[in-house]
C-alpha cells in the first residue's frame, strides 16, 4: 500500500533537494581533501547546487500556495522542505568562510566529519526517494542518527586534540569555525530525518 498516493509532485521535489544536498557534500569533502587549487571550482559548484536547491524549494512553496489538499500536513511539507534546504544552505555556508578565511593544511578530523555528512546526505537522500511507499525510510532514518552520533563523538575529539596540539590563535579560531559549522550541518541532517521519521509515524 503506497503512503502518498496522490500530489506526488512535491516528493519528486524533495528528492531534487535531497539529491543536491548529497552532491554539495561530496564537493565539500574534495575541497577540503582535494588539491588547494581545486577549491574555487568546489565553492563554485556548491553555489550553484545551493541556488537550485532554493529554487526547488520556492516550488514547494508556491504548490502549497495553490494546492487545496495535500497529501499530508501542510506543516509537514513546508517544514520538510525547509530542512531539507537548510542542509545545502549550511554546506554552501562553510565553505563560503573557508574561502573567506582562506584556510590552509585540513585539520586532523576534518576528512572525517565530510565523509560523515556524504553518508549522512546519501541516507538522507535514500529516505526521501522512499516516502512515497514508506518502506525503508525509517531504517534509514535510524542510520541517519547514528551517523550523526558518530559525528559529534568525532567533532569533540577532534576540537580539543586541536586545542592541545596548535599554538596560532588565528588558526584556531579558523578551523573552529569550520568545526562548528560541520557538526551544525549534521545536526541539520538529524533534523530531516526527525522530520521524515514523523511523517511516516503519522501516516502509518
Amino acid at each position: 500500500m503506497r503512503l502518498l498516493p496522490r500530489q506526488e509532485e512535491f516528493f519528486d521535489l524533495f528528492v531534487e533537494v535531497a539529491t543536491r544536498s548529497h552532491e554539495a557534500a561530496k564537493h565539500m569533502l574534495e575541497l577540503f581533501t582535494g588539491p588547494l587549487d581545486r577549491r574555487e571550482y568546489h565553492v563554485d559548484a556548491i553555489k550553484r547546487l545551493e541556488h537550485e536547491a532554493d529554487e526547488v524549494t520556492h516550488e514547494v512553496v508556491r504548490r502549497l500556495d495553490r494546492t487545496f489538499i495535500t497529501p499530508i500536513d501542510r506543516e509537514d511539507i513546508h517544514l520538510l522542505a525547509s530542512d531539507l534546504d537548510d542542509v545545502v544552505d549550511r554546506i554552501d555556508s562553510t565553505v563560503r568562510r573557508a574561502q573567506i578565511f582562506r584556510v590552509g593544511a585540513t585539520q586532523e578530523g576534518i576528512k572525517e566529519l565530510c565523509e560523515l555528512i556524504v553518508q549522512i546526505t546519501a541516507e538522507m537522500a535514500k529516505a526521501v526517494e522512499k516516502l512515497r511507499g514508506r518502506d525503508d525510510v525509517i531504517k534509514h532514518c535510524i542510520e541517519a542518527k547514528r551517523l550523526e552520533e558518530e559525528g559529534d563523538a568525532v567533532y569533540h575529539t577532534m576540537l580539543g586534540r586541536m586545542f592541545e596540539r596548535e599554538s596560532d590563535p588565528i588558526v584556531i579560531i579558523k578551523w573552529k569555525e569550520m568545526f562548528d559549522n560541520l557538526e551544525a550541518a549534521l545536526d541539520d541532517c538529524e533534523d530531516v530525518a526527525n522530520d521524515l521519521q514523523s511523517i511516516v509515524l503519522k501516516n502509518a
